[in-house]
């Protein structure tokens, strides 16, 4: 048996998720019936994480056992020609079986786009927030540091979710200005279901003064959900880096073609 590793993009625009669940259609499954159509065999797409419905993928990785003989750089080529135009295997290797997406990974970083100015943009229509209103990007960016380091995350997390722990290590939180697009970047070792949509949702809210300037601040001193902002829409979101001890999506990504 072999283990072939995958780097997957995707815009999630018309998938339920990630995962595959039975009230719609999931990235996940579509995947799994293309490495039926080209392998003949029945197998389990292994994700470094599950992303929400309408959430987008620059840099997913995903491992699937196989005992067919292609060559492991082959299978992006094949898988391709049985998916559909919005999902792409950009990379495909064969791993150590003692390899798993998700548990193997060290960090992984989302960054969310917002695009600014008076007139939605209709083409970054499905991939970033609009804000008709002036945000604060100097006051965004101070709160955006508050959120680096070791937390309990409570605050940040939705309601009504058991984990065992909220504590995250973020190691990177900004936001810089790209053209009329604000974009932020936060890459940590883990998150919580809607933790970067809820800090995004937080500052936004912030940022345009129509929450209070020290509710990053009180969120995360009182972990209470109700002290955080709202959760911004997934359509912004997008998994953009996966890290591993030995393997980086975005040095694989940077490679001259």
């Amino acid at each position: 048996m072999r283990r072939i590793r995958t780097i997957i993009s995707y815009d999630g625009t018309d998938y339920v998720g990630w995962q595959t669940q039975p009230n719609g259609i999931a990235v996940q499954e579509v995947i799994e019936k293309a490495i039926l159509e080209v392998t003949g065999e029945q197998t389990t797409l292994q994700g470094s994480g599950r992303t929400d419905s309408g959430v987008h993928a620059r840099a997913q990785v995903a491992h699937f056992d196989t005992e067919t003989r292609m060559a492991a750089d082959k299978f992006a080529i094949a898988l391709n020609t049985h998916l559909p135009a919005d999902i792409r295997v950009l990379y495909s290797e064969e791993v150590s079986p003692d390899f798993h997406a998700r548990f193997s990974a060290k960090e992984k970083q989302y960054r969310y786009f917002v695009q600014t100015g008076p007139h939605a943009d209709v083409f970054a229509r499905k991939y970033a927030l609009h804000a008709y209103m002036p945000l604060d990007l100097d006051l965004m960016n101070e709160a955006a540091a508050l959120a680096v380091g070791t937390h309990d995350f409570s605050a940040f997390m939705s309601t009504g979710r058991e984990v065992e722990t909220a504590v995250r290590t973020v190691s990177l939180s900004k936001w810089e200005k790209q053209g009329k697009f604000l974009v932020y970047t936060v890459q940590g070792n883990g998150f919580l279901y809607n933790m970067v949509r809820i800090l995004v949702g937080t500052m936004v809210g912030m940022g345009s003064g129509r929450i209070p300037k020290d509710s990053m601040e009180k969120a995360l001193a009182s972990l209470s959900r109700k002290d955080a902002g709202p959760t911004a829409p997934p359509h912004g979101l997008v998994l953009w880096r996966v890290k591993y001890p030995d393997f980086d999506t975005e040095e694989v990504l940077s490679r001259e073609p």
